[in-house]
């Protein structure tokens, strides 16, 4: 029996699922009673070599230090230690190759592998602090070499595998990285595509320009030939795979650092987010212990996202595996070799858990209902969606075919920043709204405030603001790395007096004083859960040799939540081709940037609405992307431009 779903405002949880709920009523009073008691329960679901002495220490705000004088090692609290306890039978992963190959990988199996690594990077002359760039597809390889970093204390800076090689080049030289770990190729929709090639054009991408990568280990994926470089290049089946089994974690501080992250920032350069070790561990357990009510031996759990994201660290390797979850990793994309493939893979292992993004669940829609009714996915028990605001259509047809209309959603809010998911229904307690982020988690403070900080007033309606978080978090960013006063200007000027993080979101307050995030309000826009800077675009396209200027802004778009709209003015000498230079416009996009940054629509104008100051009005421009009545002009240099730019678009 379902429920009809288009009319229900909220959605509690069954009586029979709260009862065997991770979480109640009591984690919420647990937490508002005493914050960083609170706090203190969560970091003891690990193991810690050495216990620390302060839970906080916000002396040094906006540098937090958690669990101050703590000792742990990371790989050893998501690997050794459910060995060690009697599970290293239990299935850690489920892995499915986009060609249909698999493996089962136990956790005795992953303690052997991230052994192997860990010694042989030790050979290499690999040491804690050192920096290692991976660069690789959704192969166990990257899960292990990243765990084999954190074991050795090493930062890891995973780089998305679709991303350009002046886009990893720009990475590998911020980090100064020793070393790149990545595959001969992917599979992708069938096709082996080159990856190593990528790695070579990225090192040798500033001609003689000097870098600090000292060796590149590859893992053979596709069996494709590539340039090899004797010396620096070495294969992970002649090296990795032939170490020593055995190797002993040491500990490392609370606050080692883990991983850098790099995010698209408004400047177009990105920004390498610092994550350390105790306080993030401890958030991304707790966080997916208690929101996907994961209960380890039990769940099959997936997560859909890569590795090269954060929802891949915080999602996929930490938090899942910190607390023993079996889950499913899958190589490919969803419609590879048809639109049937997740849910038969779902089918395959019985997943229970299911988390994946607005995006995905969109085109899902758009494919129809008939596929995923012709399987059985009667196995799963939570869905959750991460990356942007979901939509309550997408919401309700997820619950409703996907959920068999009583599986609770729970819809996360969290940024590359938080390392974890801040802002979510707790499956068992909430009455969850379509589309609605609701209420912070137990032990996270959330505030929505106007432009001075005020908060927003609750009226007979909603009231709309900014996002900010108002209390240090355990998993929060601990820098940008190598710019500490880009850091403190991204996130803490704005709201600098109250000493609160902003989080460049807008939120609202139902009547009921629930959550709901609205999207960026600065100059990122959100594709497809990816975060890209208007900034980056405009930069690629004005390096192509025909364009004089460029302004780019992100429009709603029903299938990626915000599609890349850019408008640019020729160089005198360019001829406008038409059909053919956006062409070659969107391909520089892809080959400067990445695919997913490809813009949904060129427009070539002849001029762009500047203010007097000479700033794009790009709030303008955004109007007339989507199409609706144009906002204030007053302060531009030239308002009829815009008849001119509209001209262009019918």
């Amino acid at each position: 029996m379902t429920e009809n779903p288009e009319h229900q405002a909220s959605y509690a949880p069954s009586a029979e699922f709260a009862a065997s709920a991770n979480a109640g009523a009591e984690l919420a009073e647990r937490a508002a009673a005493d914050r960083l008691a609170f706090w203190a329960e969560q970091a003891d679901r690990l193991h810690w070599e050495q216990k620390w002495t302060d839970v906080l220490d916000w002396s040094g705000a906006p540098v937090a230090k958690w669990f101050v004088g703590g000792k742990l090692n990371v790989a050893y609290n998501c690997v050794d230690r459910h060995v060690d306890d009697g599970h290293g039978e239990q299935v850690a992963i489920h892995w499915e190759g986009e060609p249909g190959d698999s493996r089962d990988i136990t956790y005795a199996e992953l303690r052997d592998e991230v052994s192997r690594a860990a010694n042989y990077l030790t050979e290499l002359g690999l040491e804690a602090g050192d920096r290692v760039a991976i660069y690789m597809p959704m192969i166990p390889e990257a899960i292990v070499a990243i765990l084999a970093s954190a074991r050795l204390g090493l930062t890891h800076s995973v780089v998305f595998a679709g991303f350009s090689p002046s886009a990893l080049r720009q990475r590998v030289d911020d980090a100064s990285a020793r070393l790149v770990i990545t595959t001969d190729g992917q599979w992708r929709r069938g096709k082996a595509a080159p990856l190593k090639e990528a790695v070579d054009e990225a090192l040798y991408a500033n001609g003689d320009v000097p870098h600090s990568v000292e060796h590149v280990l590859v893992v053979r994926r596709t069996g494709t030939e590539v340039p090899w470089t004797e010396g620096r290049d070495l294969w992970w089946h002649e090296t990795v795979a032939n170490a020593d089994p055995h190797h002993e974690p040491q500990a490392f501080d609370a606050e080692h650092p883990l991983f850098i992250l790099y995010t698209s920032g408004t400047t177009g350069k990105p920004k390498g987010i610092l994550h350390t070790s105790g306080g993030y561990l401890t958030q991304a357990a707790y966080t997916h212990h208690y929101v996907f009510d994961h209960k380890p031996g039990q769940d099959v759990y997936w997560c859909t996202a890569d590795i090269g994201w954060v929802t891949g660290h915080s999602y996929i390797v930490y938090g899942p595996l910190a607390n023993r979850a079996t889950q499913v990793v899958y190589e490919g994309t969803p419609n590879s070799p048809d639109e049937h493939r997740h849910w038969q893979i779902v089918e395959k292992y019985g997943v229970s858990i299911y988390y994946t993004a607005p995006t995905l669940i969109r085109t899902f829609m758009k494919w129809g209902r008939q596929i995923p009714d012709a399987h059985d996915l009667s196995s799963l028990r939570v869905l959750g969606s991460v990356g942007e605001p979901i939509n309550p259509e997408a919401w309700r047809w997820y619950r409703t075919v996907i959920g068999s209309g009583k599986t609770p959603i729970v819809d996360t809010w969290w940024q590359t920043e938080t390392g974890a998911i801040m802002i979510s229904p707790l499956p068992g307690v909430t009455a969850a709204k379509p589309g609605a982020a609701q209420t912070p988690l137990p032990g996270v403070s959330a505030q929505v405030v106007d432009e001075e900080g005020n908060p927003v007033v609750l009226g007979e309606t909603e009231a709309n603001g900014y996002l900010v978080l108002d209390q240090p978090w355990p998993s929060m960013l601990r820098g940008i790395w190598g710019d500490m006063e880009r850091y403190q200007a991204t996130y803490w000027d704005r709201y600098a007096k109250q000493g609160w993080y902003f989080a460049g979101d807008g939120a609202r307050l139902d009547p009921d004083g629930d959550l709901w995030v609205l999207g960026r309000v600065d100059d990122v826009m959100n594709v497809s859960g990816h975060r890209i800077s208007t900034a980056e675009v405009e930069s690629a396209l004005v390096g192509h040799s025909g364009v004089a200027e460029a302004a780019v802004v992100g429009a709603t778009d029903d299938t990626t939540g915000q599609g890349i709209v850019a408008f640019v003015i020729l160089t005198a000498s360019t001829e406008n081709t038409g059909d053919a230079l956006v062409k070659e416009l969107k391909a520089e996009v892809s080959r400067e940037i990445s695919p997913i940054a490809r813009p949904r629509e060129i427009h070539v104008v002849p001029e762009l609405p500047k203010t007097r100051s000479g700033k794009i009005m790009r709030r303008l421009l955004r109007d007339v992307a989507e199409g609706r009545e144009l906002g204030d002009t007053s302060t531009l240099v030239d308002p009829s431009v815009f008849e001119q730019i509209r001209a262009d678009k019918a």
